[in-house]
């Protein structure tokens, strides 16, 4: 892996909507990051779309693109194939957007102009959708590209809605996200666990979470039966599913705040929600209407809060 490339695309729009199919690329931006230079090159094509009509206003005041810029652009498998000259090396690249429309939209528009399926097959092994990932590892919701940088203190640079500076702005997330990760690990914990509280940085913050995290099983062994009905059990596995989703990145531990105990505690509980969706899985599949858990089951998150 040599480079990372960010993509975005500005699209057909109106005011009352349009189905997503009809929505045609009409300007691609990038930015290339080179990994070891740590360089970044730009791309930014507008495109002709099959159906070139008058943009409404609606479109034109949000993309700022304007139908001149379209008369006079090429169509897609020309952007397109600049844009493939301008990544290079296709196996050397990973591919980012801010969530997966952009790549659907690569994908509707290559089929729409016959472009080879191998091309797209090749982009698609190689892209992350970065709003989904960024929004498991930090932020719980999928929050906007201006959202994601106010949680790092930065300022969205360039202009909105112009999908080189759309892209460009990715990279700054994803650089924040994945180098100062002891930023990132405290965003995590405000945003999952903490409720949105400011983190005293003077607090021991592994002191804090076995408080948070001893409560929360302790609540959750009150609610575990040995025998029980498939339904109340399939209320425990969504409650316990809540609570893996909770406390699950701190098993990453990137940046090596969380110590030995903690990582226990969530490991146990990690490994207590496996069991108990296998169980549940295998009465259901048998059609159990009871459901009996092994009692070996909850007894180490047990004995935490004994």
């Amino acid at each position: 892996m040599k480079q990372f490339i960010f993509f975005d695309f500005e699209m057909l729009c109106r005011e009352e909507g349009m189905p997503f199919s009809n929505m045609e690329g009409i300007r691609l931006g990038a930015v290339k990051y080179d990994l070891n230079k740590e360089d970044i090159t730009y791309f930014d094509r507008y495109i002709q779309p099959k159906q070139l009509q008058p943009l409404s206003s609606f479109c034109i005041n949000l993309t700022k693109i304007k139908d001149e810029d379209l008369v006079k652009a090429s169509r897609f498998p020309v952007v397109f194939q600049e844009f493939l000259n301008w990544v290079g090396n296709l196996e050397e690249s990973r591919f980012f957007s801010w969530a997966k429309n952009d790549l659907t939209r690569l994908e509707l528009d290559a089929s729409i102009h016959h472009i080879p399926q191998q091309t797209i097959t090749t982009i698609k092994s190689r892209y992350v959708d970065f709003q989904a990932l960024f929004s498991k590892r930090v932020a719980k919701v999928n929050p906007s590209v201006e959202n994601a940088l106010a949680l790092y203190n930065l300022r969205f640079e360039g202009e909105k809605h112009n999908p080189m500076y759309d892209a460009y702005n990715t990279l700054r997330i994803y650089l924040a996200f994945s180098k100062d990760v002891h930023k990132s690990d405290l965003i995590m914990l405000k945003q999952f666990i903490f409720n949105d509280q400011e983190i005293n940085p003077l607090t021991n913050i592994n002191t804090e979470l076995k408080r948070y995290v001893l409560t929360d099983i302790h609540q959750l062994m009150t609610e575990v039966p040995i025998i029980t009905n498939i339904r109340t059990t399939r209320k425990l596995v969504k409650r316990t599913m809540k609570l893996v989703k909770k406390y699950e990145n701190i098993q990453i531990n990137r940046s090596r705040i969380f110590d030995e105990e903690i990582l226990l505690y969530v490991r146990l509980l990690v490994e207590f929600y496996n069991e108990l969706l296998i169980s549940y899985k295998e009465h259901f599949s048998n059609g159990c209407k009871i459901v009996i858990l092994h009692e070996h089951m909850p007894l180490p998150l047990k004995r935490l809060t004994a």
